[in-house]
């Protein structure tokens, strides 16, 4: 079971993460998500368990203070694939003026 927790002080470190979850099930992996540029934590993070010890931990820690804040835990919904910008068909515009060029034009 993936697990998303929110509202993550900024100090709490993966082994925080992982330790508060302990406590109820053996814990695959627990990784607080960063910024790419700073580093800096970005307030939330995801913790893997299996299904039984998933739904204790969320039941058990889903309002409860860590590192001096409230965090929220749920079960983490399934990756949405977003659209990539990077290959775009239209992304040079001269290709699109119906074979016109600068040089074609008489």
């Amino acid at each position: 079971m993936n697990i998303y927790v929110s509202n993550l002080n900024f100090k709490t470190s993966d082994e925080s993460l992982k330790a508060a979850f302990e406590e109820y099930g053996n814990v695959f992996s627990a990784r607080v998500i960063t910024d790419k540029f700073s580093g800096n934590s970005r307030g939330f993070g995801f913790v893997e368990m299996n299904d039984s010890d998933g739904q204790n931990a969320i039941d058990n820690l889903n309002g409860k203070e860590l590192d001096e804040m409230t965090i929220n835990v749920t079960v983490a919904r399934p990756r949405e694939e977003r659209p990539s910008y990077g290959n775009r068909q239209n992304y040079n515009r001269n290709n699109d003026r119906g074979g016109y060029r600068r040089n074609d034009r008489y």
